[in-house]
């Protein structure tokens, strides 16, 4: 008999097949996908590089787009109060705000599932202890956790440092304060892994608890994991956003998506609305494809909504 590989077993899987019958979902990866390879391809797409000042001039500040009256047709989208080509800049932007999202749902992942397999597969003193520190994480809202460093971290080092690490401590931040949701749902699904026979008997042949809780255990936990992933990866760039518009995430000099947004709405009441406007509609629509996302695998991976 002859054995399939990989490929032809997930081209025949009910996962590609439920996923290609659902419109909205195959709709939302499709925009996903076109947003991936704009943001991560920015500097072969853009015309302009937002980051060389050759390519900024402040004469050609606040021009509109280019279908509107004063538009220039080198300037698609218009320009924002530095004189940036806005639709370079979104690209730009939208490679950041994409990076932030997922650096910081892999570290809210690796610190949740260790924490949560940990907990969940050594017992009820180790399990107390663990779960109650992230109680007391969860105690903080991510808002909070995440004002509360970037303004110390830029009062006590400056605003010039802080630009050169700004991406890796928004990861560092948003990843920290999110990082309870995985383990609380990594603890439950092992707490009723742990009770089956497969545990038992590698426990009988002489397997370690370490493998059995890592080679075993661990995969049939992660089908949660992959549902919260797709949300919390929305939740990050969310965090990422308000945190730029209040001044507390990405410098004016390295613009994501919140970060246009907080410079473009103190031009909106000059009537520069395109400052704000299509970064704003950028933002939405990402976050809510990847929502949509989201909702499909839920409903895909619960036996009790999934109808086939």
């Amino acid at each position: 008999m002859k054995t399939r590989s990989r490929l032809q077993r997930f081209k025949e899987s009910y996962f590609l097949h439920d996923f290609l019958r659902d419109p909205v979902a195959l709709t939302s990866f499709c925009i996903l996908v076109v947003f991936l390879v704009l943001g991560f391809a920015a500097a072969f797409i853009a015309p302009f590089n937002p980051y060389d000042a050759m390519n900024i001039n402040i004469m050609d500040a606040e021009i509109p787009p280019a279908w509107l009256p004063g538009g220039n047709p080198d300037f698609l989208f218009g320009t924002d109060g530095q004189g940036r080509d806005l639709f370079s800049t979104m690209l730009y932007g939208l490679r950041v705000s994409l990076i932030i999202g997922f650096g910081a749902v892999a570290l809210q992942a690796f610190l949740g599932i260790f924490v949560g397999l940990i907990a969940g597969f050594m017992g009820k003193s180790v399990e107390s202890i663990l779960m109650r520190i992230a109680d007391v994480q969860l105690s903080f809202s991510t808002y909070m956790v995440a004002i509360f460093i970037s303004a110390i971290f830029q009062a006590a080092f400056g605003l010039a440092k802080y630009e050169e690490i700004a991406v890796p401590l928004l990861i560092l931040i948003i990843g920290f304060a999110e990082w309870p949701q995985y383990a609380r749902t990594v603890r439950a699904s092992v707490l009723a892994e742990k009770k089956k026979e497969y545990v038992e008997a590698a426990k009988v042949i002489g397997l370690s608890k370490t493998r059995i809780m890592w080679r075993h255990v661990l995969p049939n936990t992660l089908s949660p994991v992959f549902v919260i992933s797709t949300i919390q990866v929305a939740n990050a760039i969310m965090s990422e956003a308000a945190l730029s518009f209040v001044g507390l995430g990405m410098p004016v000099t390295q613009p994501s998506l919140g970060s246009l947004i907080n410079v473009g709405f103190e031009y909106i009441f000059s009537g520069s609305w395109w400052i704000t406007m299509f970064p704003g509609i950028v933002l939405v629509v990402l976050i809510l494809v990847i929502n949509l996302l989201g909702d499909w695998l839920r409903d895909f991976l619960n036996p009790k909504l999934y109808k086939g």
